[in-house]
């Protein structure tokens, strides 16, 4: 008697591993459909569009001007923001061509955009990224230098968005 009870720990032992094996296994094809391992339908971000065709500027002067300015350029701290926006009143600013970016948004740390004035002053803004963060929310720091821009320029019209960048 005493003989078995290893066996029978050892059948039990065994059948419980070929269980678990076959539950994920059949976890699998949910996983891939876009189900949670409960049947859950998972939250997917909205597509990116496609990138457009590439076109090259067309020869002669740069759209904003000369790229040598005649004075030195003055680069001024990088404000920090939270996600409810920065401190300054929003600028009624005309529309600006969004630039599509095509980054690995899950390990984006923080974003920097600059705006830049008629004078060529830079005015960066820096916002740490968060869990979800994506192009949705570019719209928001790019907005923030313009608003930036616009604010300690002393109302400059002609503000507009340089770049942003990610770290």
């Amino acid at each position: 008697m005493t003989s078995r009870r290893p066996l029978v720990a050892i059948g039990l032992l065994s059948a419980s591993l070929v269980a678990t094996a076959l539950a994920r296994a059949e976890e699998r094809p949910a996983r891939a459909e876009g189900k949670s391992p409960r049947g859950q339908q998972r939250q997917r971000p909205p597509p990116r569009a496609p990138p457009p065709k590439f076109q090259a500027h067309p020869p002669g002067v740069h759209p904003q001007g000369p790229t040598v300015r005649q004075h030195p350029v003055r680069v001024l701290t990088p404000t920090v923001v939270s996600r409810r926006g920065g401190k300054w009143d929003h600028w009624d600013h005309p529309d600006v061509a969004r630039p599509s970016y095509y980054w690995d948004w899950p390990h984006v740390r923080s974003v920097t955009c600059t705006a830049e004035d008629s004078y060529g002053d830079q005015y960066p803004v820096t916002e740490t990224a968060f869990r979800g963060f994506g192009l949705a929310n570019m719209t928001t720091v790019e907005d923030d230098a313009l608003d930036r821009c616009y604010a300690e320029s002393g109302q400059d019209s002609t503000c507009y968005l340089l770049t942003c960048i990610h770290n």
